[in-house]
């Protein structure tokens, strides 16, 4: 959609072939004994630069005619590891472009985790500049033991998530997200179908419709059905393309990333190019309510009330609540299809923010089986998360009296569980998960630039063997 050409070649693997450059990834108890087999040249050039094998350091070893004939990498103390996620992935934007190949004593698992950080390193977002020059990226030989086809649908499907949150909104409403998944499904032979406008109203959507119909960006419901075999797998994305809180107006410093609003939308989209990408065996069906959360004249007011699909009247408390309201509408009709699994996803709160920070994914669920898998997976695919409770003590914080739910309840606490359990009473199903991401890292981290970032994703895909039945080839 918008990386470059070198983007994008550098997040798949490079063939093992003869000319492929070493990285020797050493830790910090491995490097003496590297320097006494290394010749005299290269250790008294890494002794002089003072390489002590820290996480992420780079040295690029000089052959006799002065070419770079390998790199030496630091792969750092254990605690080190723990604290930054993807290190390893600090060289790749520092090596010159070419192939290159791991060598060290790294485990599976984290020869695994440095390939899927190398791929995601690559990950560039340049639709707005142009004019500028793609860097040469260095690509990665698969480390042996590392499945080159599950770790690239991943970095794939996290760059489609990564696309569409770092998009605009100028160019990323509603009926632009409506393309996308379009072309999504095209290129796997997938159907979708869209409920549109006012047609919203006579198919009994009417809390996506009563959201969305201040912009002249006309709401909808895109659907899209994959798969003709296996366990249903349902995935729910919020799609508020942009939110300016509605009549419940933010200040200018809470608009600044609402472009990301739609993180929900496109974390499913993402993982279900996975899904796709890896032809697991499930029928898939992703439901994204798109909408725009602005002013006009027949915005949705303060203390409105909305009878919502399933029959539950809702108060409108605040119209800057309004990623519930558009979910629990898709939730309901997802339950109509009664789904093996059912998973919800939305930047839905500031509470969870707050609670847990933009590195880790909190979710909920009830089932300590499904907890479990996604914890696997969570491990896995190298994608924290966080179980946080459905806490049932809270449930009547959500009645306000003069109608079945208040969307901004006045609590004043637990603002995450809140909107999860009321999310929670549009599901009728025995299996839900309800995930409450940021979509966004604040700042560059290794493998993941500034800016979108999908979450949550790879731990689900992780969880589906346990959860679902099924091989991720």
């Amino acid at each position: 959609m918008s990386r470059s050409q070198a983007a994008a070649n550098a997040m798949t693997f490079a063939p093992a072939s003869a000319s492929v450059l070493p990285l020797h990834v050493l830790r910090p108890e491995e490097l003496d004994a590297f320097l006494s087999g290394a010749g005299r040249s290269w250790a008294d050039w890494l002794k002089a630069s003072r390489f002590e094998a820290g996480l992420g350091e780079l040295r690029l070893l000089p052959g006799p005619k002065g070419g770079v004939v390998g790199a030496v990498a630091g792969y750092g103390t254990a605690q080190a590891r723990r604290r930054l996620r993807f290190g390893l992935a600090k060289v790749v934007t520092a090596l010159p472009g070419g192939d290159w190949v791991l060598q060290g004593s790294l485990s599976q698992p984290e020869r695994a985790e440095a390939a899927l950080g190398w791929l995601l390193a690559g990950y560039r977002f340049d639709r707005y500049r142009p004019g500028r020059k793609p860097a040469d990226l260095p690509r990665l030989v698969c480390p042996e033991g590392v499945n080159a086809d599950l770790v690239t649908a991943m970095a794939e499907g996290e760059a489609l998530t990564r696309d569409l949150i770092n998009t605009p909104a100028q160019d990323m409403g509603p009926g632009e997200l409506e393309v996308v998944l379009n072309s999504l499904a095209r290129g796997f032979g997938a159907k979708v179908a869209v409920t549109s406008g006012d047609a919203l109203l006579a198919r009994n959507f009417p809390m996506i419709h009563a959201v969305g119909r201040a912009s002249p960006r006309a709401p909808r419901l895109l659907d899209m059905t994959w798969g003709e075999s296996g366990p249903k797998l349902t995935l729910v994305g919020k799609g508020v393309c942009f939110d300016t809180g509605g009549l419940n107006l933010k200040p200018s410093t809470g608009m600044n990333l609402m472009k990301k609003d739609m993180g929900g939308a496109a974390t499913v989209m993402g993982l279900a190019q996975m899904i796709m990408a890896l032809n697991l065996p499930v029928r898939l069906r992703v439901l994204i309510p798109a909408v725009e959360n602005v002013i006009s004249g027949n915005a949705l007011k303060p203390k409105d009330i909305l009878t919502s699909r399933k029959g539950l009247t809702v108060e409108v408390n605040d119209t800057d609540a309004e990623g519930r309201l558009v979910l629990a509408d898709a939730l309901a009709y997802a339950c109509e299809d009664k789904p093996d699994l059912l998973v919800s996803m939305a930047t839905l709160t500031g509470a969870a923010r707050v609670a847990v920070g933009p590195d880790l994914a909190p979710y909920y669920c009830d089932d300590a089986r499904i907890a479990a898998a996604l914890e696997a997976g969570a491990a896995e695919g190298f994608d924290p998360v966080w179980r946080m409770p459905f806490h049932d003590a809270y449930e009547s914080v959500i009645e306000p009296g003069i109608a079945d739910l208040d969307n901004a309840p006045g609590f004043g606490f637990a603002g995450s569980i809140t909107a999860a359990l009321f999310l929670r009473r549009f599901v009728d199903v025995p299996r839900y998960v309800h995930f409450d991401i940021y979509g966004h890292t604040p700042s560059d981290q290794p493998a993941r630039p500034k800016g979108a970032s999908g979450q949550g994703a790879r731990a689900i895909l992780g969880a589906l063997p346990q959860v679902l039945g099924v091989t991720v080839r």
